[in-house]
């Protein structure tokens, strides 16, 4: 079951002394936060997934290949290097 995006709005000295745990709540439980001071709204703290896939609005799959690379750690390729993978892959296609 997905879940469903909540906001809460909360003062920054609160999210100054909770940010650990604000953190793994907008990434497990897809919960936005607005951070307020003097009671006027100044940043918004959510989870990468929620933010590719609303406010970025990329396709479902790839934001799937993006973490997933991340976590691969192969989103530390340089251009020379992909560059690299794409002819060796078009050079074994055309064998």
């Amino acid at each position: 079951m997905e879940n469903r995006n909540t906001t809460t709005l909360i003062d920054a000295l609160y999210a100054r002394t909770r940010f650990g745990e604000l953190i793994e709540k907008a990434e497990a439980e897809s919960i936005r936060y607005v951070v307020s001071r003097r009671g006027k709204p100044k940043v918004v703290i959510l989870g990468v997934k929620d933010y590719l896939k609303n406010i970025i609005k990329r396709d479902k799959l790839l934001v799937e290949v993006q973490l997933s690379a991340k976590q691969l750690k192969l989103d530390k390729m340089t251009s020379g290097e992909i560059d690299f993978e794409i002819d060796t892959y078009r050079k074994s296609r055309k064998k």
